[in-house]
């Protein structure tokens, strides 16, 4: 059966799309789709992530829904499946006319379109699931899935409720698609979809042609001015990377007055505006795009020769997501990340998002005196909560047990009491915030680090080099005899000894990955190793701390163990210090 499955998914990927061969990475996938499984597939970008929704969906006998973030992106999935396929591929989102969303519905209903291209906030609307459900979609896809596991600033909070959405409209199977996420993202995105019995396929993340580099400043004013010269002096094309509006226009127009063709990116812009530098970026007519994160996001730019970010990220995920759209054609490229300590004081603002307790229980009150079910427009009115404020408070309740919702209403959990249940939604938000907090600081290592670059970088994605990559600033600088792991970085209280733990560290966001594909050229290859077999606490170990209990071991090194705790976050400590105090033990 699994080889006929297997044929059948060849021919239709060499007679519909081109394609003489698959990926083993994405035969498996496609295979567990094929089955009705729900799937996680974790592929760099450019290594075939949409193929595995694309030739199922051919075979399939209902539609695929693609969840797909932007308009932008939207547009060139819609485009790219005309062009390889001939087949109809539709999407329905906030830019289109009246007609042609009708337009676009009809040649689902009637069978033209077998693909139907939604934003996660047109799946919040009542008539959208009620049109889905009578087409009986075979696939629900979600692209760019990390998404899902991030609260950033600009989080968009109907991912919240795609789990919802999935089972209102005749529960199909779910394929979650990203170009990275670590163990515990994973683990999050398969919990808030509710996915089962879910096959995962993650490639490598390692990317050796993409050298890494941070120059730290104490001044802000020179590192400005750096920003614009290495952004200047770098091979073309490249993106800078900067955390607000304002410095993507500074930035952009002093690299014109240079006289380089550079253009602005960012979620103020006019919608018309964002898609011309999307466009004129891909045909090669812009040297320079500098944009806040909301760039990037499903680029097939192959050429990118520097990723440049003039800020720094809020978590390794979305560093590693970032610096992904450099190199993909294999050829060297650079990520360069401008560090000054104080800019983790702005992801820190970002990261503080957690509601209120006094929020919390408002809102629980009201929803358990509201005699039933309440709609969220309705407590958006009464409580003058933003949409997206309202929906985290809404999701914490709801992981506490206190609440339901679905279609749009919010229906109180007979029998709870409130008090006790926003108390713990408390908690849950406590925890999240020390998650994200811990990820930043988790950034922090990465820039502050006296050795490999890549290494830390790796362990964080609780991948293990055999040795330092020679193609970092930390290995350039450092003698190869000298690497012995045991890097310098944010191990406060390591050698104190005391009873609370070892060190501090932490991250969160959404990453981008590497290693499926053709070998990079121009690069040193080195070969990820497995954990030694004597090491007291490799990768995947489950443990227990006194004060922060339970967590998993991501990575380790000679002298130090970074651990994601589930109460806490990320955290490295000194392996010396909690072999001492007994400070971790294993749980089976």
């Amino acid at each position: 059966m699994s080889l006929f499955v297997a044929r059948r998914l060849r021919r239709a990927a060499r007679e519909i799309f081109g394609w003489d061969t698959l990926r083993p990475g994405q035969l498996t996938a496609m295979k567990a789709v094929m089955s009705r499984r729900d799937a996680m597939v974790v592929m760099p970008t450019g290594s075939g992530k949409s193929a595995v929704y694309q030739v199922p969906g051919m075979l399939l006998p209902g539609p695929t829904i693609v969840v797909s973030p932007l308009i932008a992106l939207q547009r060139d999935q819609v485009e790219g499946l005309l062009k390889r396929s001939g087949e109809s591929a539709v999407a329905v989102n906030s830019s289109m006319s009246g007609s042609q969303t009708e337009q676009a519905w009809e040649s689902v209903s009637d069978g033209r379109a077998r693909f139907l291209f939604l934003a996660p906030e047109q799946l919040a609307k009542q008539d959208v699931l009620e049109r889905l459900a009578v087409l009986r979609p075979s696939l629900f896809v979600v692209d760019e899935a990390h998404c899902v596991s991030s609260w950033g600033h600009e989080f968009r909070p109907d991912y919240l409720r795609l789990r919802q959405a999935a089972e209102s409209i005749g529960r199909p199977p779910i394929l979650a698609l990203t170009a990275s996420a670590a163990a515990p993202v994973r683990a999050d995105i398969v919990e808030q979809l509710g996915m089962r019995k879910v096959h995962e396929v993650v490639a490598g993340f390692d990317r050796p042609n993409i050298r890494l580099e941070v120059t730290r400043f104490l001044d802000d004013g020179a590192k400005r001015r750096t920003v614009v010269e290495r952004a200047a002096a770098e091979p073309k094309p490249g993106i800078v990377y900067v955390a607000t509006r304002k410095d993507a226009e500074t930035y952009a127009a002093e690299l014109a007055d240079l006289g380089l063709s550079a253009a602005p990116y960012h979620a103020g812009s006019r919608s018309a505006d964002r898609s011309s530098v999307h466009d004129r970026f891909l045909s090669g007519e812009l040297d320079v795009v500098v944009a806040t994160s909301a760039f990037g996001m499903g680029i097939d730019k192959p050429d990118v020769r520097f990723v440049l970010h003039a800020s720094v990220p809020g978590s390794l995920d979305a560093y590693y997501q970032e610096i992904g759209r450099a190199g993909r054609d294999g050829e060297a490229s650079r990520a360069i990340l401008l560090y000054r300590t104080e800019d983790l004081g702005l992801q820190k603002f970002f990261s503080a998002g957690r509601p209120d307790a006094d929020t919390i229980a408002d809102v629980a009150r009201r929803v358990r005196d509201g005699g039933g079910a309440v709609t969220t427009t309705e407590l958006q009115r009464d409580t003058g909560l933003s949409a997206g404020r309202l929906t985290a408070v809404l999701n914490l309740l709801e992981n506490a047990g206190a609440l339901t919702t679905e279609r749009g209403e919010v229906v109180p959990v007979p029998g709870v009491d409130t008090e006790e249940v926003s108390a713990r939604a408390v908690e849950l938000g406590i925890a999240h915030e020390s998650m994200e907090r811990s990820r930043v600081d988790m950034m922090r290592g990465l820039a502050e680090t006296t050795g490999c670059r890549r290494r830390f970088l790796l362990g964080y994605f609780g991948e293990r080099l055999h040795a330092a990559c020679g193609n970092c600033d930390g290995c350039e600088q450092r003698p190869a005899h000298t690497e012995s792991g045991a890097e310098s970085w944010a191990v406060s209280g390591a050698e104190s000894g005391s009873g609370t733990g070892a060190g501090t560290g932490s991250g969160t966001g959404a990453g981008s990955g590497a290693g499926l594909g053709a070998t990079p050229r121009k690069a040193r290859r080195r070969n990820a190793s497995p954990a030694r077999p004597d090491h007291p606490f490799p990768p995947g170990t489950k443990v227990n701390h006194p004060q922060w209990g339970d967590g998993e071991v991501l990575s380790h090194e000679e002298s130090r163990v970074t651990v994601l705790f589930t109460s806490v976050g990320y955290r490295t400590l000194s392996l010396p210090v909690i072999l001492e105090k007994k400070l971790l033990t294993t749980v089976s």
